[in-house]
């Protein structure tokens, strides 16, 4: 348990969040927001019965999933349609009293249904406006739907991914869609930061084709500068340092990262082969990166002689820096991920306690407070009077206008 973490955590206590959003990439940027105290209100489409990920199996009943918890906790839902014009007017009301308008649509569609900054400085001139969206609001490309795995294979991560001996291979999780909203998180606050000391909004314009593109890193520079071509590595390998990689024991597999000379002497030292260190042919980076033919097929050998569990205990009494190559399972319950309390725990009326990882963004000592993903529409009474300080006589001739409704 982490000590001395008892206060609720309130960060962005002071925030508004008005999410057009759906499905993964868009909501898993705005719930760190959530996390941290900021007022997230999900405007949901009703044409469209709300966010998409609401229905995706195969744990989902009714208007409710398993995957949509996972991204709209701490949030509010408000069913609206900002395509009709009474829903226009709520809209508005609402931005007046927000601080950020956050979307994962097309490319082209903020400025077809008109929530960029220039369609919404007259109501708030600081409101930020940000487009989370495949290829970006400018590109040959803007109008194109796109997918994490897409991306994946457009921005080159497939041909990199994988045994050289396999097909092109994506990652195993959806690492651009997480990313881009995380990129869109960044961007949000920058943007606030700026609104609130000029008083200025602006539009943030994120592109998850950008996102996967920008994290080619150094591989990219060094085709960029020097023709390098990365290629696929056996056992995960790093691209350049040796040994770095994945290696298998007497009952699995785990991952060895010798990234600094001094963790090369301590692995010899481990593997009581104090020899290796002497030896020419793998006494520096180059070296080692040179015969890695050589070097590779002796630890594999060593490290086929006794248990994941005997390697792990022994490598890292020697400061190797190593890890198991866990299951999902074994991952979430590790003990570090235990003492860390990156487990936690909400009561859902429709699948009971729901538990599922918490967000890594930790502001100082305080603890973050979790809150079930809300049903659809559920705090459109809370929103619509309690914020906008609308009776009931208006909020039932706007329903009547369309404004909640297809």
């Amino acid at each position: 348990m982490l000590d001395g973490r008892e206060q609720i955590m309130r960060t962005l206590e002071d925030v508004r969040i008005l999410a057009l959003e759906q499905f993964g990439a868009g909501p898993y940027g705005s719930v760190h927001l959530a996390d941290l105290g900021a007022d997230v209100i999900k405007i949901e489409d009703p044409k469209s019965g709300g966010d998409i990920g609401r229905y995706v199996p195969p744990f989902q009943e009714g208007e409710d999933s398993l995957f949509f918890e996972t991204f709209n906790r701490n949030k509010r839902s408000l069913s609206l349609n900002i395509t009709n014009a009474s829903g226009r007017t709520v809209f508005e009301d609402l931005v007046r009293q927000s601080d950020v308008v956050f979307s994962n649509l097309r490319g082209d569609v903020p400025q077809k249904i008109k929530i960029t900054y220039n369609d919404l400085k007259h109501v708030n001139p600081a409101i930020v406006c940000c487009s989370l969206s495949g290829f970006g609001m400018t590109g040959p490309l803007k109008a194109e739907p796109g997918y994490d795995n897409i991306f994946q294979a457009m921005a080159g991560w497939m041909d990199l991914t994988g045994d050289p001996a396999d097909p092109p291979t994506k990652s195993g999780l959806s690492v651009v869609d997480y990313s881009g909203g995380l990129v869109a998180a960044l961007a949000i606050l920058a943007g606030l930061h700026a609104a609130r000391r000029d008083g200025i909004g602006s539009d943030c314009d994120v592109s998850l084709f950008d996102t996967a593109l920008s994290m080619l890193t150094y591989p990219a520079t060094w085709y960029l500068n020097r023709g390098l071509v990365s290629e696929r590595t056996r056992h995960s390998a790093h691209p350049s340092i040796v040994p770095f990689q994945a290696f298998e024991t007497s009952d699995g597999w785990m991952i060895v990262a010798c990234a600094k000379e001094k963790f090369w002497q301590r692995l010899c030292g481990a593997l009581d082969r104090h020899d290796l260190v002497d030896d020419q042919r793998f006494d520096s980076f180059s070296a080692r990166r040179a015969n890695e033919e050589f070097l590779i097929p002796i630890l594999d050998e060593l490290f086929l002689k006794q248990d994941s569990a005997f390697w792990l205990t022994r490598l890292r009494h020697c400061g190797v820096p190593c890890g198991p190559v866990n299951t999902l399972a074994e991952a979430l319950e590790d003990p570090q991920a235990v003492t860390r309390q990156m487990i936690v725990t909400t009561e859902h009326p429709r699948f009971g306690e729901v538990r599922q990882v918490a967000s890594p963004v930790n502001v100082g000592l305080e603890r973050v407070a979790y809150r079930r993903a809300p049903l659809r529409n559920e705090d459109a009474r809370d929103i619509l009077s309690g914020l906008l300080g609308y009776n009931d006589a208006a909020i039932e001739a706007l329903f009547a206008a369309g404004a909640f409704t297809e």
